[in-house]
């Protein structure tokens, strides 16, 4: 079986996840593919294949005899995804794209226009998996899975394919931020690893935001309108003001490439009680630092305007640059280059702007820079990928870990 056919099988098992859920996983529907591939994983040969209670699945294939001594590669994915799109029901299909707009549901007159996704330019003349318009896909990140799955079957039937020890760990909860969260480093028994759960074929990622979440809270005074002046203090309207005086271009929409941002996700209050809730976004630590504080100082200038307590800031590190922890290991990143390179790949450093499961594991002592999969569109309807570049994935997983001859 080979990684298109086994992507196609995966993108069939809904494992959405959840991110108001306080289980783990936060949804049950990820195990069932986790047994599955626990399953798939044995049959194959590999040692330990199970799924814990959490639903991470972790195996490994043993080293060839005279690679005892190489140390340990670890190659991760995660099996859910994104809440940000329907995941029940996807409908996938291989269509060969000869130019202009792909029709992906013609009774629902659902289009990929080549207008709007300007990507599509790169592929003319290959066949792309599609959505049926309805669900999301799943490259991100059942590609992934699909690529590791089928490597790891590919060594496994060629024992003449030197390598070292190679783990496996298919994790659950990623896109809900919570991929690292029961992550058994120790037990997973790799020395370095990479996960394979970026975008477009080249892609090599070892830089990715400091990130925060931060929560406003501002605490007002209501009185009746017709007796207001004077007394009322509008909890909407202070966070209002506190809103305004973040700078207007260090948004989302108006950054790219290695600038930061602050992120205003959700608000919500009347006159008495209001909040706003912030993602904190820079490559660079001191900028981090510098927008945490910035927060901190609009707030303590408006509770001199309103009073004290009148503006609260809470600020929660989520994670941080992995680059810091890879620089050390920088062998990775011209290991990644070659492989891909030998597969006839083009490869490009590019920043993530978001983060990944490798930038937790990366200060959790498994330093892990991220790979591409080839998927294009994550996260809606119009998700697709090349199915050229499953197959190029899997010669790229499969010179990463064989061992370099001896001189």
């Amino acid at each position: 079986m080979d990684a298109i056919d086994r992507f196609l099988r995966y993108v069939t098992y809904d494992t959405q996840s959840d991110e108001h859920s306080e289980t783990s996983p936060s949804t049950e529907k990820q195990k069932v593919l986790g047994q599955a591939l626990a399953d798939e994983l044995a049959q194959l040969g590999l040692h330990k294949a199970h799924m814990d209670e959490h639903g991470y699945v972790y195996a490994w294939l043993p080293a060839t005899p005279g690679s005892e001594g190489i140390p340990c590669v670890g190659l991760i994915a995660h099996m859910d995804t994104s809440p940000d799109a329907p995941g029940a029901g996807v409908n996938p299909r291989i269509v060969r794209y000869e130019g202009g707009d792909i029709v992906l549901n013609e009774e629902k007159g659902i289009v990929m226009r080549a207008a709007e996704f300007e990507s599509l330019a790169k592929y003319q003349g290959q066949e792309l998996i599609v959505t049926d318009g309805t669900t999301l896909l799943g490259a991100d990140d059942k590609a992934g899975v699909a690529e590791i799955m089928t490597a790891v079957a590919y060594l496994a039937e060629h024992p003449e394919v030197p390598h070292g020890r190679i783990a496996v760990c298919f994790t659950p909860d990623e896109e809900v931020g919570q991929g690292a969260d029961h992550f058994d480093v120790e037990g997973f028994g790799a020395a370095v690893a990479y996960t394979v759960d970026g975008g477009e074929l080249g892609e090599i990622e070892y830089e990715n935001f400091n990130a925060a979440n931060a929560g406003v809270f501002v605490h007002g005074v209501n009185i009746h309108p017709g007796e207001a002046k004077n007394k009322m203090k509008n909890a909407l309207l202070i966070a209002l003001e506190y809103a305004g005086l973040l700078p207007p271009a260090e948004t989302p929409a108006h950054t790219e490439g290695y600038e930061g941002f602050y992120h205003l996700h959700d608000m919500k209050g009347n006159e008495t009680e209001a909040e706003l809730h912030y993602l904190i976004r820079d490559h660079d630590r001191a900028k981090f630092e510098a927008r945490k504080q910035f927060l901190a100082q609009a707030a303590a200038f408006l509770n001199q305007k309103y009073g004290a307590g009148t503006v609260e800031v809470v600020v929660k590190d989520s994670y941080y640059n992995m680059k810091e922890q890879i620089e050390p290991h920088m062998y990775l990143i011209l290991r990644a280059r070659a492989a891909m390179e030998a597969a006839g790949i083009t490869p490009v450093e590019v920043p993530i702007r978001g983060g990944t499961d490798g930038a937790r594991l990366s200060y959790m002592g498994l330093p892990c820079p991220n790979l591409c999969t080839g998927g294009v569109n994550f996260h809606g309807v119009h998700e697709y990928i090349p199915a050229d570049a499953l197959e190029k994935m899997t010669q790229v997983l499969v010179r990463l870990v064989t061992a370099e001859p001896k001189r």
